[in-house]
């Protein structure tokens, strides 16, 4: 898997499944070597000035068909408004490491499985079909 595999390289947009997030160039960028891993946090801007945090994972593997080595690499986005149960949901992870103990969730399971707002709706149908159970 290329590393820029979702970048336009004419320019330095990205794209996400198709969409063109018009972001811009890294506005803070730190690297943290560990081992044959490597990681990546980078902040970067939309256009409409949003901040959001690209996390990357990038490991050296060796391919025994060809004698190469490769990177195999990952990429997670983080926007704004998940920064809080993110960063909680994460703490979570490291306490139960360190002590045992598992941790309140950060969201409950009847948040988790509730419908979001924006595809709540009463109607079954779309053009005369009925999707009713």
């Amino acid at each position: 898997m290329d590393f820029n595999s979702n970048r336009d390289h004419n320019s330095n947009r990205e794209f996400n499944n198709g969409r063109d997030f018009g972001r811009k160039e890294e506005l803070y960028s730190q690297a943290i070597s560990a081992g044959k891993r490597k990681y990546f946090f980078d902040v970067k801007e939309t256009r409409g000035g949003d901040k959001f945090i690209v996390i990357a994972e990038s490991r050296k593997l060796f391919d025994n068909n060809t004698g190469n080595f490769y990177y195999e690499k990952n990429k997670m986005f983080l926007y704004k408004e998940d920064f809080e149960k993110f960063q909680k949901g994460l703490s979570n992870a490291f306490h139960f490491i360190e002590t045992g103990e598992i941790p309140e969730p950060v969201v409950s399971e009847q948040e988790y499985y509730a419908p979001q707002e924006e595809s709540q709706s009463n109607e079954s149908t779309i053009d005369g079909i009925d999707f009713s159970l």
